[in-house]
């Protein structure tokens, strides 16, 4: 599931709502990408990887928009019946478990619109190293003045 090439931190991202934000009705979906936010997140001492439902999509539709060449994708497997009980439960977003998974131990950033403090409870209890989980607003998503949150966050051991 992890790639091998580096042991840099993770930066899982999701599309909607994040790099998408959700705008004014009639606006097209796309049209909403910032291209400038592709060199910024290009530029961070990390190795990016989509977690979206957008899978292997968000390699033809979005990367190439963005300036990014293809990224690793999270596949998402389908939830045990116990673990859908238990995420409702406590609250999960349902990638949660599946990221701290697919990071392995390793340290890792998860910008998405829909974290909570569920998630960084859970992440912090069962993830062994450094998490930091980033929540933007979805009707703005992520913009320039985030980006220096993230690489500061990178680069402190």
């Amino acid at each position: 599931m992890r790639i091998g090439h580096d042991q840099r931190p993770l930066l899982f991202l999701d599309i909607d709502g994040t790099l998408l934000p959700f705008g004014a009705a009639g606006d097209s979906h796309l049209d909403r990408l910032d291209p400038g936010t592709g060199p910024r997140l290009a530029a961070l001492p990390c190795t990016l990887v989509w977690a979206t439902t957008w899978e292997n999509e968000a390699n033809t539709e979005l990367a190439p928009r963005l300036g990014l060449s293809p990224l690793p994708v999270v596949r998402w497997p389908d939830p045990s019946a116990e673990h859908e009980h238990e995420d409702r439960w406590f609250g999960l977003h349902w990638k949660t478990r599946s990221l701290v998974a697919w990071a392995a131990g390793r340290p890792f950033i998860w910008v998405d619109d829909e974290l909570t403090d569920a998630d960084r409870e859970w992440v912090a209890t069962h993830h062994h190293g450094r998490a930091l989980l980033h929540r933007v607003a979805p009707s703005r998503g992520l913009l320039a003045e985030d980006i220096p949150v993230l690489d500061r966050w990178l680069r402190t051991p």
